[in-house]
């Protein structure tokens, strides 16, 4: 049985994570759940195959919400969403188009063989129903959008401003280095089912750059107070890595003709402001706190206030963390690692916070000063709290921990 789940968050990293539908049987959930909310976020739209994992039967399917708050209620099996064809299909998206109602764009093949990946477009009578033929709005021209095989069009998503429709989707295969984002772009006035209303830039706007590998699949959205712009995106752990990918984000501004202006990822390691609006964040180094049987602290101009903790290494190892929580309640506790394990193995520390129980906290492998960041939930008491991290499975470092109230 495989579970979708959709998660509620005011946190740029974090959400309340809400089980929407477990399937049985009929289909498997793979690779990702690639979700487009509609109508106060009443609809989920997914990809599947078969229960034999074959992807030549990949669908798209839709799950409906009648509550007002879709973090309430069940979500209800409304079935497949497809065109007359019924040709393979990923990565449906949903837009209004106020002059032609609603859309559903996504990612298909042209026939029953995968050497290509289109876009295409058509009209909706309600969220779960296509009502026209399908239209192709883009396909795989560029060298660096046919640099694979099968050559990729894919991850379609939508942002309207003032006139102007931009459609960003990811090009080349997920699979490589090569992964990056393009765009095309229609008139707000224009007959979006008309393939030449649709114009593709000749290069993409979002690609490899300062150290950040093949980004793409994204998704656009704006801070909590609505003041900034913000791409999330994932990306290749390290060269090579294939779909061992993980998940970045960065604010983007506007272009003077109404598109996005995506820049270039961040470079690892650099730090960034939270996005306006997300509660501030008490931050404790951990080479502040005591080490037992064998951890020390290492200079390292890539961690934070450039100092990390390493060698903890021995079945005795610990590393011992005082914080101070201003009221009780449950918190969010951020923990910047990294795991350099030979043979690119997962690795875990023990996590003991205020004497319970050991948690493992699970670092996947990304290769030494490449930090990434583990989170929990805790219930933690007013005044002092102690976090003792012990050697898990293989080896990672510590670098800082970040703790906010989860209101």
């Amino acid at each position: 049985m495989e579970t979708i789940r959709i998660w509620s968050s005011l946190q740029s990293n974090l959400g309340t994570r809400v089980t929407s539908y477990s399937i049985s049987l009929v289909i498997q959930i793979v690779m990702y759940t690639h979700q487009s909310l509609v109508y106060c976020l009443r609809y989920i739209y997914f990809s599947a195959t078969t229960c034999d994992g074959d992807n030549n039967n990949h669908r798209m399917f839709v799950l409906e919400n009648t509550n007002p708050d879709p973090l309430q209620g069940s979500f209800i099996w409304k079935g497949k969403i497809t065109d007359s064809t019924d040709k393979w299909a990923i990565d449906g998206t949903v837009f209004n188009h106020p002059p032609g109602g609603l859309h559903f764009v996504w990612s298909g093949w042209p026939g029953d063989v995968n050497i290509k990946q289109n876009l295409y477009i058509a009209e909706m009578s309600n969220p779960w129903t296509i009502s026209s033929e399908r239209v192709e709005i883009a396909t795989p021209t560029y060298p660096w959008e046919t640099n694979t095989n099968p050559t990729v069009n894919e991850g379609p998503e939508v942002t309207i401003r003032n006139n102007v429709i931009s459609l960003v989707y990811s090009a080349s295969g997920s699979w490589t280095n090569t992964y990056c984002l393009g765009l095309i772009t229609a008139l707000n006035t224009s007959d979006l089912m008309k393939a030449s209303s649709w114009h593709k830039r000749p290069n993409p706007i979002f690609q490899s750059a300062n150290d950040i590998l093949a980004p793409g699949h994204h998704s656009l959205t704006i801070s909590p107070d609505g003041k900034e712009d913000w791409i999330f995106y994932h990306s290749a752990r390290y060269n090579g890595s294939g779909w061992d990918r993980q998940i970045r984000a960065q604010r983007f501004t506007w272009n003077a003709d109404s598109t996005p202006n995506l820049g270039e990822p961040a470079p690892r390691n650099s730090p960034i402001p939270i996005p306006s609006g997300e509660p501030l964040r008490d931050r404790y180094e951990v080479e502040d706190g005591r080490f037992i049987d064998g951890p020390s602290a290492i200079n390292d101009s890539t961690a934070s206030n450039h100092m990390k903790v390493g060698y903890i290494g021995q079945t005795g190892s610990r590393v011992i963390v005082t914080i101070e929580c201003t009221k009780s309640g449950t918190y969010m506790i951020v923990i910047r690692n990294g795991n350099g394990s030979a043979g690119k193995a997962a690795a875990t520390h023990r996590l003991s916070i205020n004497g319970e129980a050991e948690i493992d906290v699970d670092i996947v492998y990304s290769g030494w000063d490449m930090w990434g960041a583990s989170m929990i939930r805790a219930n933690l008491t007013q005044g002092r709290n102690t976090l003792t991290f012990r050697k898990g499975d293989n080896y990672a470092e510590l670098d800082e921990i970040d703790v906010f109230h989860d209101s």
